[in-house]
């Protein structure tokens, strides 16, 4: 790992926890075990530094993509959402925070990056796999409900195996 990966790791993981407001160079110094010049020799300043965890989180997001596309149920799927759970508290955090246009605009690139690779194992978790177009808009329901439940506490596999038995259950009801 590079120095500078260090501190885009760092802010990454203080960002999915704690939101852009935890973003301070002297607390991820300290985290790092850095001083703070060393902030300033990557990052010019905090701005550069949250483009460039941005930019990391557009990576991380097709790393899971391709995870997604090539799972075949849902047990492999929720297994996929426990070992990101990181990148799933991260774009939770932009969602929150989407009122600064950058973090909108990451957001909206995560889930188009996304959701072509999810949208087949989706419609078989949820029973819809004869309908598409009925699976996509039970899904732009569901993901905005996802990352404002989701939290470090509740992101397991109880919680979410229940939401996807709720979604199915809503499907029900639709039908």
């Amino acid at each position: 790992m590079t120095k500078e990966q260090i501190w885009i790791e760092a802010g990454y993981h203080t960002f999915a926890y704690e939101g852009p407001q935890a973003l301070r160079i002297e607390k991820l110094a300290k985290k790092v075990k850095k001083n703070k010049s060393s902030f300033y020799h990557f990052f010019s300043d905090m701005e550069i530094f949250i483009g460039r965890l941005l930019d990391y989180h557009l990576e991380q997001a097709k790393v899971m993509s391709i995870k997604e596309s090539s799972v075949q149920n849902q047990s492999e799927l929720t297994q996929i959402f426990l070992d990101h759970k990181l990148d799933l508290l991260f774009n939770r955090q932009l969602r929150i925070h989407r009122e600064r246009l950058d973090f909108e605009a990451c957001f909206t690139r995560t889930n188009e990056i996304s959701l072509p690779g999810f949208i087949p194992i989706w419609k078989k978790i949820i029973n819809l796999d004869e309908n598409s177009h009925l699976a996509e808009v039970v899904l732009m329901l569901s993901i905005d409900n996802f990352f404002l439940q989701i939290t470090e506490n509740t992101l397991n596999r109880d919680w979410i195996t229940s939401f996807f038995e709720k979604n199915r259950e809503m499907v029900k009801l639709f039908k």
